[in-house]
């Protein structure tokens, strides 16, 4: 633009503007234009990727002496819409064409609007403002005839990636059909589930978001069915909410498809424990609406193996040892419903306006077996045998909802969002111990203990934003924008236990509690980015402001607060060719104490496991740097390594200590864990991913994590230093047989681990047949799981499918954790619903309305009709 005002002023001083009333020859000739512009669906307002468009312009042949159309410029859309046409004349005039598959051609006489007039009285600026022309935005219709004949090709796959992110879509997983979000995880390259359903990356626990916004629904409260992909953001960006440390970001993302006319599915299944599932979904798009409504109903039954072993040790008493076998078996019942609409108000603002209900209840009964014995000093070898009975009633209710509002400017690609979402969630839940012990020869020692224990919650999560984006010019973009966060969370817990002498429950108010705390997060964001020939870079800074508020038993307040924290964040990427790329990243993290680290109240559910929450604890920060290598090969296939180095300080650990039993009817001592700021942790390693079309039936996708995590903790009462190196990795083989079969193999591979130092970070004991982390000062063994599923298509257009999967063939995904300190020993061993069998019946319906015809991006969304035209797979 520079250089264009140079020479457009320079050949006006030059002229003198003696003739401009008459366009001078030395302008008319001058090829200084541009016109840019974006080309979209008629109806929905979304961008039409590879559009053409063609500038034309009559001119006289020399030979025939006769006017022709010559094609001056031309280009195809990018995947915004967007196109830019420079070096044209500024004084001729123009017929614009836009054609597109699928939809009506677009004829339009254009001209550049260059006042000379203005130049006249000395506003040189407004003329020379003339040669760059926004033309707006281009709505084609759709094409009816050309609608009948396409056929949909187009089939995206399981995996995407691109620099900054990779897409997993879910719909292409047929293992994880008539599960929960849990399943899919397990499946996402780069993503590690625990049997808890606790999620790691790269050894870190991620935030959760949904639809980009957090939430307090868990994992196994969303079905994987009503899932569309899975966002992997590993290093985000200034944009994104500082908090979660550097283990960035996993996105869900739910199914809305915005199809024409209407459309849907209905899906039920039923696994080997006799556990149906039901669910749904439809939308409805017509005139300015989009409606979306989809629900799920689901049982459940999960069992668990579990021993755990366990030695204390003594200075002054000796060794004692406890053994401990249970069979945890849980049943319940979920239901989910979600239901919003879009509208369109203009053909630049949008409201879109949602909500979602997830209730459920489950029952778990437990019997537990004991063992112990003792050889302290000065006293007489000790041992008994003890069953402890549990039954649990818990049961959940979850509300959200969101609205937002999107508004285009003219200009293509500039753009102001805001965002409200609201989620509240409450739970309650009881349990009824009875504990007795005997002595080796089947004698009781002592009556039975009963103990009850309830307990219950609630939480409310606000969160408004606004973004505004802006594309100075087609290589500079800058992007701003603002959040705040507002939690409330109040919790309870009541330990009650059964005099003898009258038979009746009485609260014991040591070990009960009632916690409040409110927290606020404000936070501020701009990023600039801009591209120079093959390099690319953005720079961005967020700030936020923290606050922590707690109050325990309406007595003991508890507060913490960070006036103002700066995340800086830095991307550069170089482009080596249209295939290959380079890109080195930086970011800085915070991750605060959660509820359950922060509570300072004993939890008492589990005996052998106490542990205290620690309202002291300030949060610790990462440091993330990412060096990675993509190269999109051909067609089906494509490799990206990344080596990242990740450094916390203040990391937020556990740690054990010895103090006074809190129950009041004990007077000896017993070891509580909590939580404390240690020193400092490291973690670098290699990930590679790759995508591999083998053969034309044979799909593979790989990811392979090589790490090594240390841990310095030794400031610590009873901590160590520690490190270790591991590696885990996932192999997802898809294969397309004849006959509409297709089957997906799965494998996943873990090594030994160190222990994540803040794990354990929730409470609940055994409840689901868990034992808490007892220290970071330990190692998760390594395990392997692998799973299968079939898929068959049938009736017209394969409307309907059959899926029949299986999870842990091999009963190889076990879970054993082995922790120590200077107090004690423990060996926890765990095995979960292995060798489980899945039948998922679905059936696809719709009608498309070839006036609503909406066409989508090849990145997003499946029906993308040119692309399928053009046999992209």
């Amino acid at each position: 633009m520079k250089n264009k005002t140079f020479l457009l002023s320079f050949s006006l001083l030059l002229l003198g503007f003696t003739s401009i009333a008459q366009a001078p020859k030395g302008i008319q000739g001058m090829n200084l234009g541009h016109f840019y512009g974006k080309v979209v669906d008629a109806t929905t307002e979304k961008p039409i990727d590879a559009a053409s468009v063609q500038l034309i312009q009559t001119k006289l042949d020399s030979a025939t002496k006769k006017r022709k159309d010559v094609v001056v410029a031309g280009m195809l859309t990018n995947k915004k819409g967007e196109f830019s046409l420079e070096n044209l004349p500024i004084l001729a005039t123009f017929k614009l064409v836009i054609t597109a598959i699928g939809y009506k051609n677009i004829e339009e006489k254009v001209a550049f609007d260059v006042n000379f007039n203005s130049a006249k009285a000395g506003d040189y600026t407004s003329m020379i403002n003339g040669v760059d022309k926004d033309l707006g935005n281009f709505k084609l219709q759709a094409d009816v005839q050309q609608l009948q004949d396409v056929t949909v090709t187009a089939n995206k796959p399981l995996m995407t990636m691109s620099i900054d992110r990779k897409i997993y879509n879910v719909e292409k997983d047929i293992t994880a059909t008539g599960g929960t979000a849990q399943d899919v995880m397990k499946n996402v390259p780069g993503v590690n589930v625990d049997i808890d359903g606790n999620v790691t990356m790269r050894n870190a626990s991620p935030q959760i978001f949904v639809d980009g916004r957090p939430t307090t629904l868990t994992l196994d409260q969303i079905p994987a069915d009503e899932i569309s992909t899975v966002e992997l953001i590993t290093n985000p960006s200034a944009k994104y909410d500082a908090s979660g440390g550097g283990a960035g970001i996993l996105n869900i993302v739910l199914k809305k498809n915005k199809k024409a006319g209407y459309n849907g599915n209905i899906r039920a299944s039923i696994d080997s424990r006799a556990r149906p599932n039901v669910g749904g979904n439809i939308n409805i798009k017509g005139g300015k609406v989009n409606f979306f409504l989809s629900g799920a109903l689901g049982f459940r039954k999960s069992v668990t193996d579990a021993k755990s072993s366990r030695t204390d040790y003594s200075d002054t008493a000796g060794v004692s040892h406890f053994n401990q076998n249970d069979h945890p078996v849980n049943d319940g019942n979920f239901a989910f419903l979600r239901t919003g609409l879009d509208y369109f108000i203009d053909n630049r603002n949008t409201i879109t306006i949602g909500g979602n209900v997830a209730r459920g209840k489950f029952t778990t009964t437990d019997v537990i077996n004991i063992a112990r014995d003792t050889d302290f000093i000065n006293r007489p070898i000790f041992s008994d045998i003890g069953i402890r009975n549990s039954d649990l009633t818990s049961e959940f209710r979850n509300y959200g909802g969101t609205l937002s509002f999107k508004h285009n400017f003219a200009k293509a690609n500039k753009d102001i969002t805001a965002d409200l979402s609201y989620n509240y969630s409450k739970s309650n839940n009881n349990n009824l111990f009875n504990t007795l012990y005997s002595l080796p020869d089947n004698t009781p020692e002592g009556l039975t203990l009963y103990q009850q224990t309830s307990g219950g919650g609630h939480t409310g999560y606000f969160t408004a934003q606004t973004d505004y984006e802006n594309p100075i010019t087609d290589k500079i973009k800058i992007e701003a924008g603002a959040r705040v966060a507002f939690r409330n969370f109040n919790s309870f817990t009541n330990n009650l236990f059964k005099d003898p002498s009258d038979d009746i429950y009485k609260l014991a108010p040591l070990l009960s509690n009632n916690y409040k705390f409110n927290d606020q997060v404000l936070a501020a964001y701009v990023t600039f980015s801009q591209q120079i020939k093959n390099f690319t870079y953005q720079l961005g800074l967020r700030a936020e402001s923290s606050k922590y508020d707690g109050t325990l038993n309406d007595t003991a307040s508890f507060s913490n607060k960070f006036p103002l924290d700066l995340f800086p964040s830095a991307y550069l990427t170089y482009k080596l060719n249209d295939k290959q790329s380079l890109q080195l990243n930086y970011s800085r993290k915070i991750n605060r104490p959660n509820f359950f680290q922060l509570i300072p109240f004993v939890d008492y559910t589990d005996t052998l496991n106490l542990s205290k929450g620690n309202p002291n604890l300030v949060p610790e920060y990462t440091n993330s740097l990412e060096l990675s290598y993509q190269d999109q090969i051909n067609n089906g296939n494509m490799f990206l390594a990344t080596a990242y180095f990740r450094n916390t300080n203040n990391l937020i650990s556990r740690y054990q200590y010895k103090d006074k039993d809190p129950n009041p009817l004990r007077s000896d001592s017993v070891i509580l864990t909590s939580y404390a700021n240690a020193q400092s942790s490291y973690t670098y390693g290699l990930e590679l991913t790759s995508k591999n079309k083998l053969t034309d039936f044979w799909n593979i996708t790989t990811n392979v994590n090589f790490f090594n995590g240390t841990i310095n903790a030794d400031n610590l009462q009873g901590g160590s230093n520690n490190s270790q190196f591991s590696w885990f990795g996932k192999l997802s083989n898809e294969f397309k047989l004849p006959k509409n079969f297709s089957i997906q193999l799965t494998a996943t591979y873990n090594s030994k681990t160190l222990i994540p130092p803040s794990s354990g970070g929730s409470r609940g004991g055994p409840f689901f047949g868990g034992q808490t982390q007892p220290t970071a000062n330990g190692y998760i063994a390594a395990n392997s799981e692998v799973e299968f599923a079939i898929k068959k298509d049938f009736l017209k257009n394969n409307a309907a499918s059959l899926t029949l999967q299986m999870s842990d063939i091999f009963r190889t995904k076990i879970y054993e954790s082995i922790s120590q300190s200077s107090y004690f020993t423990q060996d926890n061993w765990r095995l979960r619903d292995p060798q489980v069998l899945r039948l998922t019946f679905n059936w696809r319906f719709g009608k498309l309305d070839a006036s609503l015809f909406k066409r989508k991006n090849l990145k997003s969304e499946q029906e993308n009709i040119q692309n399928g035209m053009q046999g992209v797979n």
